[in-house]
Parts: C-alpha cells; structure tokens; sequence
C-alpha cells in the first residue's frame, strides 16, 4: 500500500487536499446525457420506461412492482432478533436526537392589532432511495425516513433496486417496517429518481427525494432540483482524522479504513502533529487492510486520496481541518470537547478516541446523511428541518395600513412600480 506522507509546509498539504475535495464534483458529460434521456423517458412513458430501464439495467423484471404489505411484514417476521433488536436501539437514539429538532409554528400578535407569524408543516410526499446491490445499507433508510416522519410528512415512498432474484433486499424491509415507510417499489437507478420526481401511473409523484445512490443516482437528483427538492448532491464519502501524540494508531487506521472500504473515491486523511504516530499509522493500516474483505477498495482508496500530514501543531491541525470543510472530523486529542468550538466547518464532529466514525453511522442518533467535498462549510447534516416547510402570514388592519402607507409607497417609487404602490393608496 502506498498512502502519501506530506509534511506540511502551509502551502504543500492545503494544494493536496483541495485536490482530494475536488475529485468528485465533475459529473462526466457521457453520464448527464444517458441520466437526462432516461429521466425524459420516465417523464413521458411512466410505468413501461421504467420496468423497460429495470430490465434493461437488473437483467429481468422484478417478482413485483410494488412490494406487498405481506412481503413487507414477512422480512419483519422472519428477521434474525439480534438484528431487530440492534435496529430498535438505534431507532429509538435517532428518534430521540431529531425530536429535539422539532419547529413550532409561531404567532406575534401587535399592539396595533397586526398579526404576523410563520407556520411550519412537513412536506406531502417523499421519494427515498435505498440502495439495492453492493452499497445496500439499512442504516440509510433510518436515517432518512425518522425525521421526515418526525416532521410530519404524510407518506414516504421508498425505491430500491431487486436483488438478482426479483425480491427485494429482506434487511432493508425490515428497516422499512420500523421506521414506517408507506410504500416499497422495486426499481433504482435514475430511472427511479425520475419516477419520484415526476410520478407514473403507479408510483406517486414526491415533494421531496433523499438517499444516497451510484453516480447516475446522484446525476439524476442534481438534473431535477428545481422540479423536485432533494437533501443534497453528495460527492464520495471521507473522513479526516486530527491525532496528537497520545492517539492509539490502531484506532486511526481502523478509522481511516472504515471511511476507505466504502468505495475507491473514498477518502480517509490524518494530520497529526507527532511523526511517531504518522509512522505507527501507517503500518497499522497496512496490517489492518489485510483482514478486510473489501481490500481492494480500501487500498484503492487510500493510494488514491488519502494522506498521512504532519504538521507542526493541533492548532495547525484544525485550521487545515477547517479549510478541507470535511463531512466526517475525528478529534482524537487529549481533551477534545476543549477544541470543539474552534471547529467551523464539518457535517459531523466524533470526539475522543471511543467515538469513532461507525458509531455515527449507525447508532448515536446524529444524522449520517452529510455534506461532503467541501460543502460542510456552507451546507448541514440532513435533519428534520429538510422535510419541513414554512409560510409566513400577515394580517393588518385598515389603521395600520394606513400608518405604513407612505412608506410603502416612498419604497415602490423608488423600485418604480406603480402597481405597488397603488394597491395600497386605493385602500385609503
């Protein structure tokens, strides 16, 4: 395994690691062409484009469209306890955080008999995406469907690809019985982003897509945002890793490689301020990544975009953290939470050396749903407020018109809109 040791210089490591946020924002032009003729086909041909893509793309049809309730209940049924039991722990420390995420409408009723307010309601409908294949996570449909439900969307429809068989992923079923999603279809790919967005005869058109998926997934969300809202257009997983000279290097490169695993654009990237612990970090991970069973992504990942960095102090450390904005931030420093507040810029903050990454993305009860590539700086984790949405209201009475009257109008003459201002002079 070869992972690049830099030893910053306060030029070298900032120019490698804009390199490694930038490695996946190009969407490849051939991609949005093939994205764009399927999402118009699914727009005009409804049901029979989508079974055709499913065909084209899976190899046969599935046993079934929609997944039956029975089918549904049956994986509920039949799943392994300890796996039940492992998901309703974490169903109830997800539940837990994002209730605390809930918004009240609000009402502010004026002196002058003016009535202002906002009114806050969870969306109609939303599309969630599960992956099906080699990325079939469970944990994501927690995720997402627990603070759409928290925040009072009326119905979650769910799309994941069949398995080789027809059927549909059992432990994903399960996660979906729990958390209450409404509806399962068995499709995926864009073809299935594009039934969300614009509806077919049988599945129904949604307010809202969310959930991770493969470079024609994520293509298809960016190509319909405007017609459809989706959580965010996320670019390949990482993690960043600040470690002082008492950091355990086993944990680091155990951490570093469960980023890695994901896939080979994956990156996983330590700054430390002791050579010591670059150095064990490194044979660590080299020791580690012979035990994995998906070796060969790891290591593709971690010659590819990842990165030992030394610098010369955590202070050092953190400014460059805060620069790379990176979706996952491991502190795994002598008092952590005291450097908390010097973090700017991350989708998710694990403090200490018993929080690593994997805790996150299964069971604390944070949402795993990040920023990535940067985007942390300006963008937050998916969270109950992403299924919400909200109106103002004004009420004013014909004395308080009256009172705001040439304000108003001084403000429309200098816009120059003369239909402005005469909606308010006619009123007295």
């Amino acid at each position: 395994m070869n992972i690049k040791r830099i030893v910053g210089d306060g030029a070298v490591e900032t120019l490698y690691l804009a390199e490694v946020r930038g490695r996946g924002i190009e969407t490849d032009r051939e991609v949005t062409a093939v994205v764009s003729e399927i999402i118009e086909a699914v727009r005009t041909g409804g049901d029979k484009a989508v079974n055709a893509y499913t065909e084209k793309f899976d190899g046969k049809l599935p046993a079934y469209f929609e997944v039956p309730r029975e089918a549904i209940n049956d994986a509920l049924t039949n799943a392994d306890e300890n796996y039940v039991n492992a998901l309703l722990n974490a169903i109830e420390n997800i539940t837990d955080f994002h209730n605390r995420q809930k918004e009240q409408s609000f009402i502010v009723p004026m002196a002058n008999g003016c009535i202002l307010g906002q009114r806050t309601r969870g969306l109609a409908r939303v599309g969630l995406y599960v992956p099906g294949g080699r990325a079939a996570y469970p944990s994501s449909v927690l995720m997402n469907a627990i603070p759409a439900k928290i925040a009072g969307v009326e119905e979650i429809v769910m799309v994941t690809p069949p398995l080789p068989d027809g059927t549909a992923n059992p432990d994903i079923l399960v996660a979906a019985a729990l958390c209450g999603v409404d509806r399962v279809f068995l499709c995926g790919g864009a073809q299935a982003v594009g039934a969300l967005a614009y509806g077919t005869e049988t599945i129904p058109k949604c307010n809202k897509i969310v959930g991770p998926g493969n470079i024609y997934v994520t293509t298809a969300k960016k190509i319909l945002f405007g017609s459809v809202d989706i959580d965010m257009v996320a670019g390949p997983s990482e993690i960043l890793v600040i470690a002082d000279g008492n950091a355990d290097p086993s944990y680091l490169a155990a951490d570093m490689l469960s980023q890695a695993e994901h896939d080979p654009l994956a990156s996983a990237v330590l700054i430390t301020d002791s050579e010591e612990v670059a150095d064990k970090t490194v044979n660590e991970l080299e020791k580690q990544l012979e035990k994995l069973s998906r070796k060969n992504i790891a290591e593709k990942s971690l010659e590819n975009f990842g990165a030992v960095i030394i610098m010369p102090d955590i202070e050092s450390c953190i400014a460059l953290a805060n620069d790379f904005a990176p979706e996952h931030l491991e502190l795994q420093v002598e008092n952590p939470l005291s450097y908390l507040g010097k973090i700017d810029n991350a989708g998710s903050v694990f403090l200490g050396a018993y929080t690593p990454e994997a805790l996150g993305d299964y069971y604390a009860g944070p949402n795993h749903v990040l920023p990535t590539s940067g985007t942390a700086a300006f963008f937050s984790p998916l969270s109950v407020y992403a299924f919400t949405k909200r109106s103002s209201f004004i009420y004013y009475t014909k004395e308080a018109l009256a009172e705001a009257k040439d304000d108003i109008l001084t403000i429309a003459g200098k816009e120059g809109l003369d239909a402005h201002a005469n909606s308010v002079s006619i009123r007295g």
